[in-house]
């Protein structure tokens, strides 16, 4: 997953590439203070006859130490292969949540 972060007065912005998936395919969770961004791309093979198979497809994962925030404070947006995770600068008292929406 090849992402960037970037810095803004109020808060931090993610962008990691996930081409070719659909929202449904994508899931974040926020845990003591780490967001954690999962897809899975399944392709039915339908014919053996390739001569090359470069295409995504299995499980990629990847993990980021965010701080402690609120859950409702951390926003998802999936559009055209970009998923853009947005969260406040400032920490809360921690606290362990369970899942954020992609939009």
């Amino acid at each position: 997953m090849k992402t960037d972060i970037r810095e803004e007065k109020k808060e931090y912005i993610m962008e990691i590439d996930l081409p070719g998936l659909t929202k449904d395919e994508i899931t974040i969770n926020y845990e003591n203070g780490y967001i954690t961004i999962r897809a899975i791309k399944n392709i039915e093979f339908k014919a053996d006859n390739y001569i090359r198979r470069e295409r995504l497809y299995g499980e990629i994962r990847r993990s980021f130490f965010i701080g402690n925030k609120k859950e409702s404070d951390i926003k998802a947006l999936y559009k055209e292969g970009i998923l853009t995770i947005t969260f406040p600068k400032e920490e809360i008292s921690k606290k362990s949540n369970k899942g954020i929406n992609v939009e």
